[in-house]
């Protein structure tokens, strides 16, 4: 046998013998224990080796099968259990350098041919040798070939990840790897220059092109999941680690410092002449040329690149004394970026969209750093080095202003941070940039809007710190002088700038503001007033001056009495001069006559808009100073006001300058617009209905005519129902946003024009309330994120706040429109039936008497409405008795789900008695008397009939309960719940598993439990009631086909758990009852007793029935455990027998502890599998440890061992 293997390796050698036969002689001679070839291992390592060195060197052309085979050999070698065993027993087995060389070469050879299909083998043979120490060293004693097969490893994961190809995870575990190697390696290199050479000539590249892709790839559900999730971000910590260690070694500084500073400089500090020549500054901007990847994405790359080579270099080099050195490291990579080649004179702007984004972001990157870092120090950068990194950035502001890209985010940021480094960079350019980046920036889109307002807010800041807001406002106002950049501009201040000017006008000096407000006055008096009249630019310019003057009177500080009288005085002549200068020239202008077709101008429109805006802010501003303010005199106090002008509170009362004739022609032309001017005129209106109830004397039915006029001013376009979103700024209402704005305005004021309104008035807003709740749910989900008002919003605001409940008339009214919807939900054939409770409950006669009573005081009981409400219930009840439901589809179940949705957000414990019968009569009348088609989601018809009885029990908690048993007696209510219920229930027999089920029991026990004790607590005949309860749930049969039957075949299993619901909650409260009783009602005892024997009687025979009748292997219903609990505790609360403990059966019947014990055992199996139904697993907890409070109660030869052995296995998962 010896000489038959010691030919073996002889027949390896042979030409003669053919390659197939050669691998199965070498996998024999491997896994064979009998071959006796010296040094076996190796030898075959060594031929395996050879055979794929030659044929790569071209010795041998072998074809591609056998080559594959021969990687596929050496791999199965290199992961064998049985190298890996010798290895550890201490035996030397290695690989040859050859084999690294020819593994390098086959893996660039699939990144030259573009096809990784058969390299799998390679790469698996690549992670065998690098995970392996004693195979390993023919990388590591040999770095060169590391570093070659990391950047071949490294180019093929870019070819991957720039296809359209799944990633799939064999490459990338065997780059991490190798990475993980190499940088163990670099870690033990003594020659940082060689390190630096090795990175820059072959790692540099791949690198930066990996961690681009790396970081821009959109993975997907094809990719490997541990490439995307962690892989990924490992390979891009470990490419920073390489690069650190490789570019920005401390030994390197000097170089960097020799390059980067000018020779006269560095001819000061060193004293000597260049110490080497390594350039590595420039060597890393040559690596990021053009050759660095493909030309499409070389930028996005580079601008990628350039700020993680900044942020290495500050991390290693970033020192007070090296500052200088970093700056000019800046410098040097911004010029790798396209957008340096903007700030040579003649280059124009080739950048797309697209790639300004990127650059941009690099900047911005680049210039948080510097930020970050502290690198400019203004003083000394001006002191010491000639304000060198001062004209750097006053380039690029020069650059980003005479290039904007208002639409791209990082545009804006850019700026800001060039502002927070130090605002002279961009002082020169101010003018360019309050009009590039604010006045005539459409940055419409969130997006850009929010940065915008950051940079807008960080110059407020900036030059109200430094008390120069005049200068920056001068600034705005000639930008906004200047021709419009677009027809419509956007409105100077969102609502963002308005709550920051507010913070920096508050810090100011009165008279810097005051200032400010002259120099805009003037010049509006000067060049827009005389030339609006027919231009649409002044219109706009006139529009964007009011809207400051508007922003800055109302958010400045007010005067008060400790205000100087200089200040106070400079007011007053301003407010004269804008009422004389402004309002009476733009007042005089839009009371001229016009034809139809001027009417409908934009010119007409702007100025009517800022005309009014203007008026309102004047009106507003001046009575505040008037009542906060002693020493202020209003420029109106000097006219004489006409009585009646005076008496009726007409437009001259406040503005002496107009007369009420032309104001009526204002107000004509203002209405006209569905816009700021409109809306202003409402806020007129109630600003005079605030000064009219500051008098002694209101004068009533100019009141009600203002109020009437405010809803009507915006009736027609709130019955559109089409609106858009408003940011609360008042000239930024288009007619879109008008809407919202008018809504938003009566909401918020409703408190002073409620009392003024009629009831036609009222109806319309309760109507309108509840039409824009009914769409609120969707309005909402499109709407949630964004900052702005939406109708939907502000009528959900409402409907959560205190204010309705304390509005009494608006509370009925809005009640009596919703269930006047509900009745609309009906069926055609029913919807005109007078006999239908919800078509009486709906009718508006009561809406009227119950204002009458509300608005005059009346104490008289409104004995009609209640003999009415009585009428109601009986009606609701003789319907459910007699089983004449309405069947509705499940479009009208969905309808009345979301009515009810709208009920639930109603504060119902401060419903008025009436009310909250008409809400109970309603609901009950909905649960009783509707039934679902046979086609309608049984998942839906749950979710209905749990609101209405969560509904019922919340009203149940209010203070005004015990007004609804003055039209319904208790028992009958219980009576038609749990009939209607119990024949609801045949639709629900394959759902009673979900979470939706145990819901709707849940909900039936709590309505039966708190309707109960609201009975006993309120002494509602509560012996009478409770019998007649307790007499129909005995006489409640499973079929409803066969009354008088006891025949239960016909019963369903989800009847059966509502039926126990009911015996349990029954028997819980009553012995509730019971115990709480007094020592002289204990003969009361007895009564109830008596009552609930047949209860128990019938719960027992319901349990054991339902356990019968239940599917083998199916869990226990979670109705059954409460009931078998409280039948528990009744008999343990009643032993009859001294001696019971000896005999259980001595105070228990004993089919009764059979029950118990069946029910334990089935308790304990279910147990452990009960983990995620907690429902279930509180209601067993409870059953076990009233069982076990009886250890007698037990089967035969168990223990309470059981018990926590099962919950052990609960708890174990």
């Amino acid at each position: 046998m010896a000489a038959i293997y010691s030919g073996i390796y002889l027949k390896l050698k042979s030409a003669k013998t053919s390659w197939e036969d050669k691998l199965k002689l070498a996998r024999f001679a491997w896994i064979s224990h009998q071959c006796v070839l010296p040094n076996k291992e190796q030898v075959l390592l060594d031929w395996v080796s050879q055979a794929l060195v030659s044929n790569y060197n071209k010795k041998h052309e072998l074809e591609d099968e056998v080559v594959e085979k021969l990687w596929a050999y050496l791999d199965n070698v290199i992961h064998s259990k049985r190298l890996q065993d010798l290895l550890k027993s201490g035996k030397t087995v290695g690989l040859s350098f050859s084999i690294a060389e020819i593994i390098n070469k086959r893996l660039s050879e699939a990144y030259s041919e573009k096809t990784q299909q058969n390299i799998g083998t390679v790469l698996s043979c690549s992670s065998g040798i690098l995970s392996t120490p004693s195979l390993s060293i023919i990388y590591t004693a040999k770095c060169e070939l590391l570093v070659d097969l990391l950047s071949k490893l490294s180019k093929l994961a870019c070819q991957q990840l720039a296809s359209d190809a799944a990633v799939g995870s064999q490459l990338f575990n065997v780059l991490h790897l190798t990475f993980a190697q190499y940088l163990l390696i670099q870690r033990q290199q003594a020659n940082p220059n060689r390190v630096f050479g090795r990175v820059t000539s072959h790692l540099l590249q791949p690198c930066l092109f990996l961690r681009h892709l790396l970081t821009v790839r959109s993975w997907t559900q094809a990719d490997d999941n541990h490439v995307c999730q962690h892989l990924s971000r490992e390979i891009r910590s470990q490419i920073e680690t390489l690069l650190q260690a490789g570019l920005f070694q401390p030994e390197l500084f000097s170089s960097y410092k020799e390059e980067l500073l000018s020779e006269q400089e560095s001819q000061e500090k060193k004293k000597g002449a260049w110490k080497t020549l390594l350039l590595p500054v420039n060597t890393v901007q040559t690596k990021l040329g053009s050759d660095l990847c493909e030309p499409a994405l070389h930028g996005a790359v580079v601008a990628g690149s350039v700020s993680l080579l900044y942020k290495l270099f500050l991390d290693s080099y970033c020192k007070a004394e090296n500052y200088l050195v970093c700056f000019h490291m800046l410098s040097r990579l911004f010029g790798c970026l396209r957008l340096s080649d903007l700030q040579e004179e003649g280059k124009s702007d080739s950048l797309f969209s697209v790639d300004w984004s990127v650059e941009l972001l690099a900047l911005e990157q680049l210039l948080n750093l510097v930020l970050s870092n502290d690198i400019y120090n203004v003083a000394s950068d001006r002191i010491r080095h000639k304000e060198v990194q001062f004209g750097f950035y006053r380039k690029l502001a020069q650059m980003l202003l005479t290039h904007s890209q208002a639409s791209i985010p990082a545009w804006f940021r850019c700026l800001k941070l060039l502002m927070s480094l130090n605002h002279l960079i961009v002082e020169p350019d101010l003018d360019d940039l309050v009009s590039s980046a604010w006045i005539d920036a459409e940055a419409s889109e969130p997006r850009t809007k929010k940065p915008q307002e950051i940079l807008i807010s960080t110059i407020f800041q900036i030059y109200s710190k430094l008390r120069q807001f005049p200068r920056l406002f001068e600034e705005v106002l000639t930008v906004i002088c200047r021709p419009a950049v677009d027809e419509l501009r956007l409105p100077v201040f969102s609502a963002g700038l308005t709550a920051k000017l507010r913070e920096c006008l508050l810090e100011l000096p009165p008279n810097q503001i005051l200032d400010i407000l002259c120099l805009f006055v003037e010049k509006c008096q000067t060049l827009i007033i005389p030339a609006v009249e027919g231009s649409v630019d002044m219109a706009l310019k006139l529009m964007s001056v009011c809207s400051v003057l508007h922003a800055f009177l109302f958010n400045m500080r007010s005067l008060d009495d400790v205000t100087p009288s200089p200040v106070v005085l400079r007011t007053q002549g301003l407010m004269a001069n804008i009422e004389k200068g402004i309002i009476q020239p733009l007042m005089e202008l839009l009371q001229a006559p016009r034809r139809e077709g001027e009417k409908s101008e934009l010119w007409l429109r702007q100025a009517s808009d800022a005309a009014l805006l203007l008026v309102y802010t004047w009106v507003e501003v001046d009575a505040l100073f008037g009542v906060s303010c002693s020493k202020y005199v209003s420029p109106a106090a000097g006219t004489a006001v006409t009585e009646p002008a005076a008496r009726h509170w007409g437009i001259s009362a406040f503005l002496p300058g107009v007369k009420d004739h032309g104001w009526r022609r204002v107000m004509e032309l203002a209405s006209s617009f569905a816009s700021t001017s409109k809306y202003c005129l409402e806020l007129l209106t109630l600003q005079k209905m605030k000064m009219m109830l500051m008098q002694t004397e209101a004068d009533l039915q100019a009141l009600q005519h203002a109020a009437a006029f405010i809803l009507e001013s915006g009736r027609s376009t709130m019955s559109r129902g089409e609106s858009e979103p408003w940011d609360g700024d008042i000239s930024a209402i288009t007619g879109p946003s008008y809407p919202t704005a008018h809504w938003h305005l009566i909401m918020s004021n409703l408190t002073i024009l409620l009392p003024y309104i009629s009831l036609k008035d009222v109806e319309y807003i309760a109507n309108v309330l509840l039409e824009t709740l009914m769409l609120a749910e969707a309005q909402e989900a499109a709407t949630d994120q964004e900052p702005s008002i939406s109708i939907a919003k502000i009528s959900l605001g409402f409907i959560h706040s205190s204010l309705l409940p304390e509005m009494r008339v608006l509370h009925c009214a809005f009640l009596t429109h919703l269930i006047h919807q509900l009745a609309v939900v009906l069926p055609t054939a029913t919807r005109d039936s007078v006999d239908l409770p919800l078509q009486q409950l709906s009718k508006l006669w009561l809406l009227a008497k119950l204002l009458t009573h509300w608005k005059y005081h009346q104490k008289t009981e409104l004995s009609l409405s209640w003999k009415t409400l009585e009428k109601v219930a009986q009606c609701i009840v003789s319907l459910a008795k007699n089983g004449c439901p309405v069947i509705l589809k499940e479009r009208q179940l969905q309808r009345c789900l979301g009515l009810l949705e709208i009920v639930s957000l109603l504060k119902l414990d401060s419903f008025l008695p009436s009310d909250c019968t008409r809400c109970f009569l309603v609901l009950l009348s909905l649960l009783v008397n509707t039934r679902a088609s046979v086609s309608c989601s049984k998942l839906l018809l749950l979710k209905v009939l749990s609101t209405c009885l969560h509904l019922l029990r919340c009203l149940q908690a209010g203070r005004n309960s015990s007004s609804v048993l003055k039209v319904l007696h208790a028992s009958d209510v219980l009576e038609v719940v749990m009939t209607s219920q119990l024949t609801a229930c045949k639709f629900f027999t394959d759902v009673l598993t979900g979470p939706d089920w145990a819901q709707y029991v849940q909900e039936v026990q709590e309505f039966l439990e708190n309707f109960l004790q609201m009975i006993i607590e309120r002494r509602q005949s509560v012996k009478l009631n409770l019998e007649k309860f307790m007499s129909f749930l005995v006489s409640c049969r499973p079929d409803t086909d066969a009354a008088k039957s006891i025949d239960w075949k016909n019963w369903n299993p989800a009847a059966e758990q509502l039926l126990l619901t009911a015996f349990t909650t029954l028997c819980h409260v009553v012995t509730l009852h019971l115990q709480q009783l007094p020592e002289k009602k204990l003969h009361s005892v007895d009564v109830f007793c008596a009552l609930l024997e047949p209860v128990v009687l019938q719960m027992v025979r319901t349990v054991e029935q339902g356990l019968q009748s239940s599917t083998p292997n199916q869990p226990l219903p979670v109705a059954f455990i409460p009931s078998v609990t409280t039948l528990l505790k009744a008999d343990l609360s009643h032993p009859v027998e001294k001696d019971w403990q000896k005999e259980p059966s001595g105070f228990l019947k004993r089919p009764r502890v059979k029950l118990y014990q069946e029910f334990y055992s089935q308790i304990l199996k279910e147990l452990p599998c009960a983990g995620s139904n907690l429902q279930f697993l509180q209601l067993s907890l409870q059953f076990l440890t009233v069982f076990c409070s009886v250890p007698e109660l037990y089967p035969e030869k168990e223990t309470a061992l059981m018990v926590v052995f099962a919950i052990k296995k609960l708890l174990s998962g």
